[in-house]
């Protein structure tokens, strides 16, 4: 039996989905874009999507740079039995945070093998996770194999290559692509040292094309006006989605300054 294989996308930016989707879209498998869902969400509609046994997690400013190498995790999780392939958050290539946690921004999941023993009511939370979907990665780490993918910082101090088992390139992963279309005067703002996110992220994103041997995209104005138009809605969206999002903050917050304090 072939497993059924998917490619999701949670996705914030149509510019950057579409520029992450141009090295993805031939691979012969379905694509999802995932949008206005929480930082866990998307994992929950993936498992609730029956038709798909193998989901292939990329994020939107994760640029695949050999799909073959891709298909074949995707085989090797399902011939092996293993939940989940992806490089641990602990890494210092990667956040240098859990080191039982995945982070996301590349993952291959085994639905089929997750989806009958999955009960989110169950998730174990805690005031110190760093970010929503650690509680579901740690179950999974937990219950089942996880294969852990070899990361490495980019040559510009900031991205991150994936690389399968074997040592192939799988992806480039940019980080910060929520200032992609941010103007720098405002990023530096709002994080005063992450200005000048886009040229960074173009340029890696001409690497990923250079690599395949192919030429980046252009969009013209009907799509540029899409563009516009979908950023709209995914903040109209989003602000509110943050401002509920407010008090499990400030709990999280009091209880961590009451850990330390202690």
């Amino acid at each position: 039996m072939q497993p059924r294989i998917k490619i999701y996308t949670r996705s914030f930016d149509l510019r950057l989905y579409l520029l992450s989707k141009g090295l993805f879209e031939q691979m012969g498998v379905p694509c999802v874009r995932l949008t206005d869902t929480s930082a866990d969400g998307y994992f929950y509609k993936m498992l609730r999507d029956g038709e798909c046994d193998i989901a292939i997690n990329v994020d939107e400013d994760a640029f695949i740079t050999d799909p073959e190498a891709v298909m074949d995790l995707a085989h090797k999780v399902w011939e092996e039995g293993l939940a989940n392939a992806g490089c641990s958050d602990g890494d210092p290539a990667v956040t240098g945070r859990d080191k039982v946690v995945t982070n996301p921004f590349f993952n291959v999941l085994n639905l089929s093998l997750i989806r009958p023993t999955f009960d989110r009511s169950k998730l174990v939370r805690s005031y110190s996770d760093r970010e929503p979907y650690y509680p579901f990665f740690r179950w999974m780490a937990e219950n089942f194999k996880t294969l852990y993918l070899r990361p490495e910082r980019h040559s510009d101090g900031i991205s991150t290559a994936a690389f399968d088992p074997s040592g192939r390139e799988l992806c480039l992963h940019s980080w910060f692509s929520r200032f992609y279309s941010m103007p720098s005067r405002i990023v530096r703002r709002i994080e005063p040292s992450q200005g000048m996110q886009k040229e960074r992220i173009d340029a890696l994103i001409r690497e990923a094309y250079g690599k395949r041997g192919l030429e980046v995209p252009s969009f013209g104005a009907g799509l540029r006006v899409q563009f516009a138009a979908d950023k709209a809605l995914r903040w109209a969206i989003k602000i509110p989605q943050r401002i509920s999002h407010w008090p499990y903050k400030i709990k999280r917050k009091f209880a961590l300054s009451r850990r330390t304090d202690g």
